[in-house]
């Protein structure tokens, strides 16, 4: 026990030694390379001095005939001089000279002695000094460049700067407090808004869950195509649960040098922690959550230390711990298995393309505050845009805009919507000039995939038929797809194998030959068949069996091999299967287009001269659906 009088005595401080990652003040670090370059500089052009005014040959050698040269001096050709006196030469007044001799002059000598010149010759090399100087300058510029450049890398976080201070460097978190999106300004998305809306309840109310032993989800994963809105959504998260909102792209967390990602990580999940209750939303995980073993890259490479770095982060949450962790992705196929266990990423939000209603709403969303035709219905408009997502809705408003624009029209009309979407479904249209015979070629192509789509069974409505060259194609034969359609029957897929066949059958028999145009139609035409016969079961002779014959690339998510788990000969029968798919789909096309010659010939004839045929034109032209 301590008494009141043997208070402790206070202790001097200790003196503290300079931290040596502390940067200095910027004229410390300069002055000495400043004073040093402007030294460099002034010797220069102190040893440079300005050049006499030159005088000719000719006035030369009359100057010193009449003897008014007082001295003379001789450097190789070089001649510099100074007169008597100020004499007026060539229209300005000189006192000094300088003129350049011819290679070999032998009167010049003898003259400057007969008028009592005084000539003094120097060396044609330069002095000490200079040569010093010129010798010192480009290393002295390349010592400064390589200070500059290392002070630069230190600032920004190189190899040079220890780890521990990378805390003060500013990081790629953005925190947003003041941006508040809420789920009503989220159009469509029903299903996820209410998959995410336990969690809102959560955040807000967090007692209420706590009580009977609940815990808020670590993490939730936001899988859907590009476009459809998943950081969108992730904002109206935090907009609506009211709580700090922190932003990273998973491209951010992979640097160059090996730990620098991991520490990035640990700032962002400290800094949550610090303002929880929040939300942390990584945009695009795939590209730091990769599955690890892939042979590219070995086993301690930057990515997999991030990774590894975030799977600890959110195995650290504590059950009090109010922070969760949305990730987005359109790629999940490709991340790593630890990642989507339960504990981690408890729970998958699929955000899909939206559908008819939803296209509506978000419409609705877009055009809200532009001035509309009375001839535009969102209704029919978004039913005319099935597989569009809400970022290409949104972008399918804004061309409409620009179209109308253009014109110097003041509303937005129905045509100019679908001038948008013919934009941006086939392009912008080419100048592209074809001539008789290739515009004929054409015209029997895209009218033989009309024919087939208006009298084959099963096929979808024909909507329009062009022989305008647009984006990469040279015509274009469009039909109205069926709203929203999530499943395709086996006659279907036959009658679009047909459709994409009757180009080809066209030509051949029309033509007698075919051209390379129909190489798109094969491909797709190719890609179908396999899926029928490997994927979708719909073959006899190969069985109800899913054979995947190519695998994707871990990184690259294309197509590169073929898998060993398909032995060869399987993989030949189904290469066989799909070549007889096609040679039916062709057969089946050729017996539509000989069946109906005549207004085969009749579209062909029409597209010539007007080019681009609408829907009524068709049903006026072609007449109704036989059998």
């Amino acid at each position: 026990m301590t008494s009141l009088s043997e208070s402790p005595k206070p202790r001097s401080p200790k003196p503290t030694k300079p931290d040596p990652t502390s940067p200095r003040p910027t004229w410390t670090r300069w002055i000495v390379p400043s004073v040093l370059f402007g030294f460099l500089i002034w010797s220069f052009l102190v040893s440079r001095a300005p050049p006499p005014p030159t005088v000719s040959y000719s006035d030369l050698y009359s100057l010193l005939e009449l003897g008014k040269v007082a001295k003379a001096t001789l450097a190789g050709r070089d001649l510099t001089g100074a007169l008597k006196s100020d004499e007026r030469v060539a229209g300005k007044t000189i006192r000094e000279f300088a003129t350049v001799l011819p290679a070999d002059d032998r009167d010049l000598l003898p003259l400057l002695r007969r008028k009592q010149v005084e000539v003094s010759v120097k060396s044609e090399r330069s002095g000490m000094l200079e040569q010093v100087l010129l010798a010192l300058l480009p290393w002295v510029l390349i010592a400064l460049a390589w200070l500059w450049i290392s002070r630069r890398v230190q600032r920004a976080g190189g190899a040079a700067l220890p780890l521990g201070a990378m805390s003060a460097r500013p990081h790629p978190i953005e925190r947003q407090d003041a941006t508040r999106v809420r789920f009503e300004d989220v159009a469509g998305l029903a299903g996820a808004k209410r998959d995410l809306r336990e969690v809102v309840d959560f955040l807000r109310e967090p007692e209420r869950f706590q009580r009977l032993g609940g815990r808020l989800p670590r993490g939730i994963l936001l899988l859907g195509p590009p476009g459809t809105g998943k950081t969108l959504l992730a904002r109206a998260v935090a907009g609506e649960a009211d709580v700090p909102f922190f932003y990273v792209s998973g491209s951010e967390f992979i640097q160059l040098f090996v730990g620098m990602g991991a520490q990035r990580v640990r700032e962002l999940f400290d800094e949550a922690r610090k303002a929880g209750p929040s939300i942390v939303f990584i945009d695009e995980i795939d590209a730091v959550g990769r599955a690890r073993g892939t042979g590219l890259g070995g086993g301690n490479d930057e990515r997999e230390q991030t990774l590894n770095q975030l799977l600890s982060e959110l195995d650290g949450f504590t059950r009090n711990d109010l922070t969760v962790v949305l990730a987005a992705t359109n790629r999940p196929d490709v991340l790593d298995s630890a990642l989507l266990r339960p504990g981690r990423f408890d729970r998958r939000v699929i955000v899909d393309r939206p559908e008819h209603k939803a296209r509506e709403s978000i419409l609705r969303l877009y055009t809200r505050g532009k001035p509309l035709a009375g001839d535009v219905a969102i209704e029919t408009l978004a039913a005319s845009t099935p597989g569009f997502s809400g970022a290409d809705l949104a972008n399918l408003c804004n061309e409409a805009a620009l179209i109308a624009t253009r014109r110097g029209a003041e509303r937005l009309f129905a045509k100019d919507f679908a001038a948008a979407i013919d934009k941006i479904v086939l392009g912008d249209p080419r100048e592209t000039l074809l001539d008789a015979e290739e515009r004929r070629r054409v015209a029997i192509h895209e009218s033989g995939h009309a024919i087939v789509a208006r009298f084959v069974a099963d096929a979808e409505p024909l909507r329009r038929v062009s022989i305008l060259p647009r984006g990469f194609t040279l015509g274009a034969t469009q039909q109205s797809q069926a709203p929203d359609r999530h499943l395709a029957t086996q006659p279907q897929l036959e009658s679009r194998l047909a459709v994409l066949m009757g180009g080809y059958a066209a030509e051949s028999l029309l033509s007698g030959s075919v051209s390379s145009g129909s190489e798109n139609d094969l491909r797709q035409a190719t890609e179908l068949a396999f899926k029928m016969v490997a994927h979708f079961g719909m073959s006899a002779s190969v069985g109800p069996m899913f054979h995947e014959q190519r695998l994707e690339h871990p990184f690259l998510g294309q197509q590169v091999a073929t898998e060993t788990g398909v032995s060869d000969l399987t993989a030949h029968a189904i290469e066989e299967e799909a070549r007889r798919v096609l040679v039916e789909a062709l057969a089946a096309a050729r017996r539509t287009i000989e069946g109906h010659r005549l207004p085969l010939e009749r579209l062909v004839a029409t597209l010539l001269t007007e080019e681009t045929l609408e829907k009524a034109d068709l049903d006026k032209l072609l007449g109704g659906r036989a059998a």
